[in-house]
């Protein structure tokens, strides 16, 4: 009888034996394929939660697009419309535009029956010297909103500045020392300080508005304008392309852009809201983060505690083993068996425990983590892992069972026999 069948014969008689040791492997790789499986489970929710949150701030975002879209269809833009020939980064750099064109091109607007340009506004800006009081100023001539002709008369968006008076900005009239009704003059003409604004934190803290036909005259261009601002603009179906050409079909010699419109306000809004969205995708993946860090640490606490556990646990059953077949081993050490084929003995009953632990333990714990996060899924099946646990596994099974082994295969059979 070969050792072989001595095995499997030993395996039948103490099935408890043998089913204690398979238990003790199959708990120890289930803890660790479970641990392992479940760390799999969160980072596939993690990316599956991330995917809908983006997705749904792509959703969102479109709803707000096209919410704002609505939206300013009803509150219109604002345009600002220029000389052709007026160089745009010029217009930034300087403050204001240094092409002219006909005030008459105002009234021909007004006139044009437009029935999407609401309230338009003309002014002639200019940057210049005050030699009265040794500064730079800003001077713009207004004359208030333009009515159109053929529509009912409303209250004008911009009151018009009386001749003879002027609109002061902060900087100017707080480092002057002036207040609303002093008496200044510029450019050799006298000018009643009409009101003082408050800090707006731009060139209108330098700038002066005075009347149009007046700043027209101080600055030797009767007749002109450079800009006339179109506020509350509309459009069908939010193309402010429409209203820029219909501009240019009654002024063809000018150029429309937009101007400190709704629209920034918009994008500003959405630019807040992705952010806003980001910013909850970001808390999300801090927390799943962290709930995976928590999981590291419990797994890497558990792990070592269960495999040590089991291998002693092993190590005291194979000793119990030894102990209750240690008359069979006298006998077979008496007949002329090796240490060897004794020792191999235990270990090939080590060895299948671990074969049988490894696989049943592995797709339990594959069960049971794939249930814990509730999905189940082919792609959390590792092969190099599952190979990695059948050689793992019984090579544990064969360290907890080796010392027990030697101390059988070292027994003297003559003592072993004499207390027999």
């Amino acid at each position: 009888m070969n050792i072989n069948t001595l095995v499997i014969k030993e395996i039948k008689r103490r099935k408890l034996n043998f089913f204690l040791g398979l238990l003790s492997v199959v708990f120890a790789v289930t803890t660790v394929t479970g641990a392992l499986t479940m760390l799999q489970v969160h980072d596939l929710k993690t990316n599956e939660i991330i995917t809908e949150k983006e997705a749904e701030t792509r959703e969102r975002m479109t709803l707000l697009e096209d919410d704002y879209r609505k939206i300013m269809k009803k509150l219109g833009f604002n345009l600002l419309i220029l000389p052709k020939d007026q160089n745009i980064s010029d217009l930034f750099a300087n403050d204001f535009a240094s092409k002219l064109m006909p005030e008459s091109y105002v009234d021909s607007l007004a006139a044009s029956h437009s029935m999407l340009i609401r309230h338009l506004l003309p002014s002639l800006q200019q940057k210049i010297e005050w030699p009265e009081k040794r500064r730079t100023v800003l001077l713009i001539g207004i004359r208030g909103e333009v009515p159109f002709l053929y529509k009912d008369p409303k209250e004008p968006m911009m009151i018009s500045v009386q001749k003879g008076t002027m609109i002061m900005g902060f900087e100017l009239h707080d480092k002057l020392g002036l207040e609303q009704g002093d008496e200044v003059k510029l450019l050799g003409r006298k000018f009643k300080v009409e009101e003082c604004n408050e800090p707006r934190g731009n060139k209108d803290d330098i700038t002066i508005w005075i009347n149009l036909q007046e700043a027209q005259e101080l600055l030797n261009k009767q007749g002109k304008i450079n800009a006339i601002l179109a506020l509350k603009c509309f459009c069908s179906g939010g193309n402010q392309a429409q209203v820029r050409e219909e501009v240019q079909s009654v002024l063809p010699g000018t150029q429309v852009i937009e101007k400190g419109s709704k629209v920034l306000i918009r994008a500003e809004a959405r630019a807040r809201a992705a952010k806003e969205a980001q910013d909850a995708i970001e808390a999300e993946k801090i927390h799943r983060k962290k709930l995976r860090n928590e999981l590291e640490k419990f797994a890497a606490i558990l792990v070592p505690l269960v495999l040590l556990s089991s291998a002693l646990w092993i190590a005291f059953l194979f000793i119990g083993n030894v102990s209750e077949r240690k008359s069979e081993i006298g006998i077979l050490r008496a007949v002329g068996v090796k240490e060897k084929s004794i020792m191999r003995l235990f270990l090939l009953k080590a060895l299948l425990i671990g074969i049988s632990g490894a696989v049943i333990g592995y797709f339990l714990g594959l069960g049971i983590g794939c249930a814990w996060g509730g999905l189940f899924t082919f792609s959390l099946f590792n092969l190099y892992f599952f190979l990695l646990v059948l050689l793992c596994a019984p090579l544990l099974s064969l360290l907890a069972a080796y010392i027990p082994a030697v101390m059988a295969a070292r027994q003297d059979p003559a003592e072993v026999l004499r207390e027999e």
